[in-house]
């Protein structure tokens, strides 16, 4: 799946209602690799709902940056509901945004297992009300896994802003 009008238009939407709706917004990625932020970043005016966004790669950012606490990590791993949960709540305290996004998950090729495959992701957003977690299980390449992420990303965040 290639980056196509219709996601971008679902960008642009995105984009023009946060800033109608006088919302903020701030992202944490991981297997994603800040494509979320680059589809976002590519709709001009931007600057004025996007806040930030950090791509957490290692553990150690989770840990150190966005406080996700270790014992989370080392219990349910770094691909997880909670971990995606507070990777969404994390970056939303850390910016001051009104709502946030946290990706994680495996892109493969490699790094999957029998419970946790490869195309493993969890999309999670947290605003002041609510909290909305989405599991998927993509198949494709790794740059079809990343693509497949970031679209689902957008749908979720179409729907919360209605």
């Amino acid at each position: 799946m290639a980056y196509n009008i219709s996601e971008m238009k679902i960008a642009e939407h995105i984009v023009k209602t946060l800033i109608n709706e006088k919302f903020t917004l701030a992202v944490a990625e991981s297997c994603s690799g800040g494509l979320l932020s680059h589809r976002l970043t590519n709709i001009s005016g931007a600057s004025k709902c996007f806040l930030m966004s950090i791509v957490a790669y290692s553990n150690e950012t989770k840990t150190n940056l966005l406080k996700i606490p270790q014992n989370i990590i080392k219990t349910k791993g770094a691909v997880s509901r909670p971990v995606a949960i507070a990777l969404a709540r994390n970056i939303k305290k850390l910016s001051g945004s009104h709502i946030g996004i946290g990706i994680t998950g495996i892109a493969g090729p490699t790094g999957g297992s029998k419970t946790k495959p490869v195309g493993l992701v969890y999309i999670a957003l947290a605003s002041k009300n609510k909290n909305i977690l989405k599991r998927f299980i993509f198949k494709g390449s790794r740059l079809q896994i990343k693509q497949k992420t970031v679209h689902q990303a957008l749908i979720l965040l179409k729907q919360f802003l209605g």
